[in-house]
């Protein structure tokens, strides 16, 4: 029998989230953020696991061992799953939110990026960590509006139980970048936002590897 997904418990573990999102720059939740905003110095001084000392390092490591695995939909209702991986050798899934002004002031970058690259190379997914699948149409139409004006032009995923138990426990603010390999094995974790050329020479960085 199919466990039922705790929402409450989601739903305290994403206040969280806005809570600590807010500390480390992020919008107030419930009000409108500036997509015209853009990463600042402050910003780009994000936390990478790649970077972080032995004992993170030991962390990542366990990661490693599996893949993520998940289903979900994006905004527009197609269907995704972990299978996506296999499509390009580095995926980049940025965690953002709706009332997270760095979030979006780095989107228009993460789309000229998507677009750059090939997509056997490298592609972005974005999952909005504060819209559940099952939003209602104002809710989505609001997503859609904001992917629109950042020119974020990638696949979006709303929020699941799969995609929570799959990837986002440990996420603790936003905006939050997974790379991935083909496999869905997490090369590393970046908690903050950058201008392009970071996220560029990031990338570059491993592919070359």
């Amino acid at each position: 029998m199919k466990r039922k997904f705790d929402w409450h418990l989601a739903g305290y573990v994403l206040t969280g989230m806005v809570l600590l999102a807010v500390l480390g720059g992020c919008g107030k939740a419930g009000g409108k953020a500036d997509i015209n905003a853009r990463p600042s110095e402050q910003e780009d001084q994000t936390i990478s696991r790649a970077e972080a000392d032995a004992e993170n390092e030991e962390e990542t490591a366990e990661s490693k061992e599996e893949g993520v695995v998940f289903e979900g939909q994006d905004v527009e209702g197609n269907t995704f799953s972990s299978d996506v991986f296999a499509e390009s050798k580095i995926t980049m899934i940025n965690v953002w939110a709706t009332y997270c002004n760095p979030c979006l002031s780095e989107m228009p970058g993460l789309g000229e990026l998507a677009e750059e690259y090939e997509p056997a190379d490298f592609q972005i997914i974005g999952i909005i960590s504060d819209v559940q699948e099952g939003a209602d149409d104002r809710a989505l139409e609001y997503v859609s509006e904001l992917i629109e004006q950042t020119g974020a032009d990638y696949p979006h995923l709303l929020l699941n139980e799969s995609l929570y138990r799959g990837l986002l426990t440990e996420v603790s603010a936003v905006p939050t970048t997974f790379f991935l390999n083909e496999k869905g094995e997490i090369l590393d974790v970046v908690i903050g936002a950058m201008k392009k050329s970071a996220w560029e020479e990031k990338i570059n960085t491993l592919l070359g590897k």
